[in-house]
């Protein structure tokens, strides 16, 4: 924690409120989702170092698993904004707020206790932080994605014609709580058939048919961790246009795995799977980037895209997962979880298999 008080000092803020549950994890230990009430970290350089405010009704759990030097705990009936000025004071003239997190009602009140003060995006002093992780980081997500492989396969062992998108949908997460799971690290997916096709579609009443795409896609949270799997099956033997398609996108994952090495620009990677797929014909049905950063969110820096040209950085951890979806016939999505170790190559964490399993 105290290089986020050395980097704030060093960025002349004279303290950073930090309102993301996630960072507020990172930085103190402690994990809770607020809601509507009011939860923040102060970091101010100095003696005072860091201060947590917390709903009350989280105090007990926040004094058992937060490392900060106060806790204020804030009942539902008070004025949070009258706490944190007092505890603050009102001298502050530079302030570091986290500007993609903090609500807009919110700002008005703090800029109502602090008049005078200029405001600066404290996000980014995290997220440097928080964009490698640590051995001890990677060893809870592989208890993650342990947990969502064995769900996975579960669940596949229940897919069969006529058994609909939502009964699938649920089993994945009774098993994934049967498990040890803490709960889905986003709303779990699966797409039968050519509704397969749809990149973020939501599961639905429909009943899978012989020769169907089976597309699923999900994650298990487990101690403050996510992971983040996608396999596609086939329910029978299907087409050789559907063959093709998952040919297309399992080279492409192999080749965008095998691009995402230390010293590279991470828009390599998302340029050999869009080549790639680009070569079987499928260009036009490839309509997302291909990766993005994973960890205490599900969604972290970096972002892999053929636009960012940041390198690759030992400690990255991120998805892969190019995808095809063509209407007529369906869509496939194969996603790996990769991180970067120190000798600068891939580790691919996710180890359920890649190649095609008709069911």
């Amino acid at each position: 924690m105290r290089h986020v008080l050395e980097m704030t000092d060093a960025a002349g803020i004279d303290f950073a409120m930090i309102t993301s549950p996630g960072s507020i994890f990172y930085l103190t230990g402690f994990y809770s989702d607020p809601h509507e009430r009011f939860m923040a970290l102060i970091a101010k350089p100095g003696e005072s170092g860091y201060t947590l405010f917390v709903p009350s009704l989280d105090e007990e759990a926040a004094r058992k698993g937060a490392c900060v030097n106060k806790l204020v705990p804030v009942p539902d009936t008070a004025d949070p904004w009258e706490l944190l000025g007092k505890e603050t004071g009102h001298e502050a003239s530079v302030i570091g707020v986290e500007k993609n997190h903090l609500r807009f009602a919110d700002y008005e009140r703090l800029a109502a206790l602090f008049p005078k003060a200029d405001y600066r995006d404290a996000h980014p002093i995290v997220m440097q932080l928080r964009l490698r992780k640590t051995p001890e980081e990677i060893a809870r997500v592989r208890v993650a994605i342990t947990l969502a492989e064995r769900v996975l396969e579960e669940a596949v062992a229940k897919a069969a014609v006529g058994v609909t998108e939502l009964e699938l949908n649920a089993e994945i997460e009774y098993r994934l709580r049967v498990l040890g799971g803490d709960k889905p690290a986003f709303e779990t997916s699966v797409l039968g058939g050519t509704r397969s096709a749809l990149p973020h579609g939501r599961s639905g009443e429909y009943r899978l048919q012989e020769d169907d795409f089976l597309l699923i896609d999900m994650g298990v949270y487990k101690d403050g961790y996510c992971s983040d799997i996608t396999r596609t099956f086939l329910i029978g033997e299907g087409s050789g246009a559907q063959a093709k398609v998952y040919e297309a996108v399992l080279k492409a994952n192999r080749n965008a795995v095998a691009a995402a090495v230390a010293g590279r620009p991470l828009a390599d990677v998302d340029r050999a799977a869009r080549e790639t797929i680009a070569e079987y014909g499928f260009a036009h049905y490839f309509n997302h980037r291909v990766g993005h950063g994973m960890g205490i969110d599900i969604h972290e820096q970096p972002s892999v895209h053929g636009g960012n040209e940041s390198l690759i950085e030992p400690g990255m951890l991120f998805t892969i997962e190019p995808g095809v979806y063509v209407p007529e016939i369906g869509g496939v999505r194969i996603e790996d979880d990769i991180y970067i170790g120190e000798g600068g190559r891939a580790q691919v964490l996710t180890s359920f298999p890649r190649e095609l399993r008709r069911l």
